[in-house]
């Protein structure tokens, strides 16, 4: 079917569809959340090409570079530049030359991570490299869940208007919704929302990350990496996540709905209110 004018809410294109309701078809227009392969190049290598909702592609590059240890901290970003190509979009981001070295001896290529994530790697201990990294203890009322799921809630935009995408929130331990990002992928939603604190200046220890996906392992690895004590996530997380968590202290939580949660690791840092009488 043809293509519409672009919708209103960025990142979504509206398409012209047939939709039944109580039996009844009718012509209308439906908005889609927008997927493109966006390159990554490094000083001009090209290392990455991801599958991804064409939004906060600066953010992206720097969250998928600290969060994949291409580099140690903001600082070794020199430059982003964002192309719109026919076929996609290149990031070509400049980085300092001892992360290009570095990169240089670890170049692969990834075939995008909606799916396990690990396509290209050559060798086991490519794929479940050991990171060290112990996070900073951070505590949690246990309403502050219930509080970060609601407020992530209303502020998916993207997910309101096309029903298909993912978010990532930053959230103050008492629940509330300081910065929240949002990708076709939980690992690009994760990502830039990363990279978003990071071109912040922001302490990202002084909250903890929610998301509305299943807690895999790369999630718990990429919140490691970024030195937030705490995830919570609406589905369910993998053994090998939580034994990731448990070898970096993080507060690892899953099935985060409403009122109900389950805590896999670091237990300890949540507390209950007391129940009225």
């Amino acid at each position: 079917m043809d293509i519409l004018p672009m919708a209103a809410r960025p990142g979504a294109r509206r398409l012209q569809t047939l939709r039944c309701l109580g039996g009844v078809p009718r012509e209308t227009g439906d908005d889609v959340a927008d997927e493109v392969p966006v390159a990554l190049q490094y000083n001009g290598l090209s290392h990455a090409v991801m599958l991804a909702t064409p939004l906060d592609l600066e953010d992206f590059a720097y969250g998928f570079s600290l969060s994949e240890g291409l580099v140690d901290r903001a600082e070794d970003l020199r430059d982003v530049e964002v192309e719109m190509v026919e076929q996609g979009i290149v990031l070509h981001v400049e980085i300092a030359s001892r992360c290009l070295a570095r990169l240089k001896e670890r170049r692969r290529t990834l075939a995008g991570r909606t799916g396990c994530g690990l396509c290209g790697l050559q060798s086991l201990e490519q794929a479940l490299p050991r990171c060290e990294q112990r996070v900073a203890p951070v505590l949690l009322e246990a309403s502050a869940l219930s509080r970060a799921l609601d407020g992530m809630r209303a502020r998916q935009l993207l997910q309101s208007a096309t029903g298909a995408t993912h978010a990532a929130a930053w959230c103050g331990t008492d629940g509330e919704v300081l910065l929240l990002r949002e990708d076709v992928g939980r690992h690009n939603a994760l990502d830039k929302l990363i990279g978003a604190l990071a071109r912040m200046h922001a302490d990202a220890t002084r909250g903890f990350f929610a998301v509305t996906s299943r807690a895999s392992y790369e999630m718990v690895q990429k919140t490691v990496r970024a030195g937030v004590g705490a995830l919570a996530a609406i589905s369910a997380p993998t053994a090998l996540a939580v034994r990731t968590a448990q070898a970096a202290d993080l507060c690892l939580i899953g099935f985060a709905r409403g009122l109900d949660w389950v805590a896999y690791s670091a237990t300890e840092r949540l507390t209950m209110e007391p129940l009225a009488a």
